[in-house]
């Protein structure tokens, strides 16, 4: 019996399709069809989660006395070390008691604190292309989105000057994310000291995302935003344990920042979640407490990929930027193709795997991101794939 007379709420039918689901939906009928996919769509990071972090877990689950409820805020343990490990990256000061709360990954974070934040008709400023939870968490919401369009010919960065001043006044919440996901973008320092000062002037929320910082090469150290003077004011930054530490699968993230937004994100959090299981957050504490030789390691694997895929391109027509960040490629589709079409016909006739660049917002259009989530010898595949298929620039 179809219930046709019961409708999902507005806020889903407010939705657009979610690229990603449907990716996996031909990914699982290719599979099906007995196709050697080379999936290079998802950020989700290949090998196994570094064996102390493992062993921690396992130690941690035969102790009693993690298996009962954790506390809403995070075991006080957890909660410490992140503040250890911000001062130890970035030179940050945080109060463990009131300026962190562990996450459930850091997409359910930035998700609630849409639902803690803003109401039906808020403006939300939000860049396109971006990480689709930061525009899908207000749609849900009810907010109203305004678009930041990033260009290629300004690196992808946000230009502050062009937001007009009858929008920033509406505006409540800006939601940014540097190093960038999609588009591998990185932004100087004077960038957030602009975006701090724009925040402060219109009495705007910032929120930042900063989950790809560790995946820095070629000695570039990215900015975490509560660097920079005034921003714990007006802002908090996220981050999570998923890319640098192969713990996509064990949900944990965290966001440090202004104890009044946090205390809102708590207090929403706890109608709705009882947190992070303690054992978990027993392994995530080891993870940040990995000697930064295993960070090195972690970069040294994704910059040799990445030359070795965008050598790869360069044979194929593709002139990409060598990205200082972030696991991904953003890739231009041929002229006249658009994103959509050409990660289809990829699949279909590769069996490779690519992500269309409008699951990331308008602006997305005309690219497709891949993820260097494979060793070389399986890109070399893809590329040599590429090549059968006459798939080019």
């Amino acid at each position: 019996m179809t219930l046709t007379w019961i409708s999902p709420a507005d806020r889903l039918q407010a939705l657009p399709p979610y690229v990603f689901a449907r990716l996996d939906e031909l990914k699982a009928r290719a599979r099906e069809q007995g196709l050697d996919l080379i999936d290079l769509g998802m950020g989700n990071p290949d090998g196994p989660t570094p064996q102390p972090v493992v062993e921690s877990a396992i130690a941690a689950l035969q102790n009693p006395a993690n298996h009962g409820y954790p506390p809403f805020e995070g075991t006080a343990s957890f909660r410490r070390t992140i503040t250890k490990w911000y001062h130890r990256r970035y030179g940050v000061d945080l109060e463990p008691d009131s300026e962190v709360l562990p996450l459930l990954g850091s997409k359910e974070g930035l998700t609630h604190l849409a639902i803690a934040y803003i109401n039906p008709g808020d403006l939300v400023l939000v860049p396109s292309p971006a990480y689709p939870a930061h525009f899908r968490g207000p749609l849900i919401a009810g907010g109203k989105i305004h678009s930041l369009i990033l260009k290629p010919e300004n690196d992808w960065l946000i230009d502050v000057s062009a937001i007009p001043d009858d929008v920033a006044k509406q505006a409540k919440i800006l939601y940014f994310n540097y190093p960038s996901n999609p588009t591998g973008a990185t932004a100087p320092r004077e960038l957030f000291e602009e975006i701090v000062a724009f925040a402060r002037k219109y009495e705007i929320l910032l929120v930042h995302d900063l989950c790809y910082a560790e995946l820095a090469f070629d000695g570039y150290k990215p900015t975490s935003l509560l660097e920079i003077p005034g921003a714990k004011e007006i802002g908090v930054e996220f981050h999570t344990m998923s890319k640098t530490y192969n713990m996509a699968g064990w949900r944990v993230g965290f966001v440090v920042g202004n104890r009044h937004i946090i205390q809102g994100l708590r207090t929403l959090k706890t109608n709705l979640d009882y947190g992070i299981f303690a054992a978990l957050q027993s392994a995530a504490e080891t993870a940040l407490q990995l000697p930064d030789v295993y960070l090195q390691e972690v970069q040294e694997r994704y910059s040799r990929r990445r030359d070795f895929l965008i050598d790869g391109l360069a044979g194929l027509g593709w002139n990409i930027p060598k990205t200082k960040a972030t696991m991904y490629l953003w890739v231009p589709c041929p002229p006249g193709v658009g994103s959509t079409d050409f990660a289809l016909s990829v699949l279909q006739q590769t069996g490779v795997v690519v992500t269309p660049g409008n699951a990331f917002g308008i602006a997305g259009e005309g690219y497709v991101r891949i993820s260097l989530i494979a060793e070389c010898d399986r890109l070399a595949e893809a590329l040599h794939r590429f090549k059968q298929a006459n798939i080019h620039y």
